[in-house]
């Protein structure tokens, strides 16, 4: 092939990666990293004066866990903290970290925190993110040490984690416009070496680790990781190719006659990539995922009136299952179908975050 075809190849594949992004989310690997607005999403539900001061305090408490939990000198977030004692672990999780970067604009927002104080933290995040990190081809070790961001548990190179930790980056990049911030997060972002997670697949794995290679399990169904794919085909320095998009599965679920999207996973895969990614009204061939959240998470409504009848702790008024915490350790719940062991355990995490898709009822189900 003569240097202009290749040229030309090149340019063609270029084109096409930004045209799959256009119609996804009306993003392109040029475009300045647009978060969603939560906010926005209720439309013309209005909150009454006692619950959107419920709320205000909710997500005030929610920032400063991430505020509170991180390490102020390397911004790395706990992985979970006990509120009933003195909780000294010390090991950091990289999504917990990008949901924390989140937090620094959120609060800073809503002036629960200095400009900056959150920027200050913002920089010494990337700083640390970008300098000090151990990295592999540029992607995040699950589990860290809190203070010095090495390894630990043996964890793996997550390919998710990684994704969620880069919405943060991007985030900050985004809210605060300091040329520092956007420098790093470049940084950080461009080093990532999605050809080499997608090299012989376009399933990505799950992860890596230096002891076995790459874990057996691939994305493959329908879940959280529509972030994951995004980021790679918007990368301008190693990008995913874009059959990759179209390479996982929708498998097609029916409750009480309502179709959507799913797999058997928690309610939180319906939640966590429109945390950053506005899908209202953008589409693809398979469907308009913001509306396949919304029947998701009506359909999870009526799966809890239904468990009503074995557990007396749910109801119109009371819901929500989702991986959490419990009397017994952390369990996987969701359904419809049923996942997970469960005890009649309402989850106020999967009501609090369904309220961008069911407003009305989430708002009811969080204040009760």
């Amino acid at each position: 092939m003569n240097e202009e075809a290749n040229k030309e190849k090149i340019r063609s594949i270029g084109l096409s990666r930004r045209r799959v992004l256009h119609q996804i989310v009306g993003i392109s690997a040029l475009a300045p990293f647009q978060p969603a607005r939560p906010a926005d999403f209720a439309g013309t539900f209005v909150l009454s004066p006692d619950d959107n001061q419920f709320l205000n305090d909710l997500e005030k408490a929610s920032f400063l866990f991430f505020w509170e939990q991180a390490n102020p000198e390397t911004g790395l977030v706990r992985d979970r903290c006990n509120v009933r004692g003195s909780d000294k672990g010390g090991v950091a999780s990289i999504a917990a970290t990008g949901f924390g970067l989140t937090a620094l604009c959120i609060g800073q927002q809503n002036g629960w925190v200095s400009l900056r104080d959150a920027r200050e933290r913002a920089i010494t995040s990337l700083r640390f993110l970008s300098k000090k990190m151990p990295t592999h081809r540029g992607f995040f070790y699950h589990w860290a040490n809190l203070k010095t961001g090495e390894r630990t548990w043996d964890s793996e190179v997550s390919s998710v984690d990684t994704a969620i930790l880069l919405c943060g980056v991007l985030t900050c990049r985004e809210h605060f416009r300091y040329a520092e911030i956007t420098r790093l997060a470049y940084e950080i972002f461009n080093r990532i070496d999605w050809t080499w997670l997608s090299e012989d697949t376009s399933l990505l794995p799950h992860g890596w680790m230096p002891e076995l290679g790459f874990l057996p399990y691939r994305w493959d169904y329908y879940s959280e990781h529509m972030m994951m794919y995004l980021l790679g085909l918007g990368s301008s320095s190693h990008p995913l190719p874009v059959e990759t998009w179209n390479a996982w599965k929708r498998t097609t679920f029916e409750y009480d006659g309502l179709r959507y999207i799913g797999s058997y996973a928690p309610l939180f895969i319906h939640q966590y990539s429109q945390a950053w990614f506005d899908f209202r009204g953008k589409r693809d061939r398979y469907a308009d995922y913001f509306k396949n959240s919304v029947t998701a998470t009506e359909v999870h409504r009526r799966f809890c009136i239904q468990l009503g009848k074995q557990f007396p702790t749910y109801s119109d008024d009371l819901w929500g299952i989702t991986a959490s915490d419990s009397q017994h350790g952390y369990v996987v719940w969701g359904g419809p179908p049923e996942v997970g062991p469960i005890d009649g355990t309402v989850v106020p995490s999967a009501a609090g975050g369904s309220l961008p898709f069911l407003p009305q009822a989430a708002c009811v189900s969080s204040n009760i």
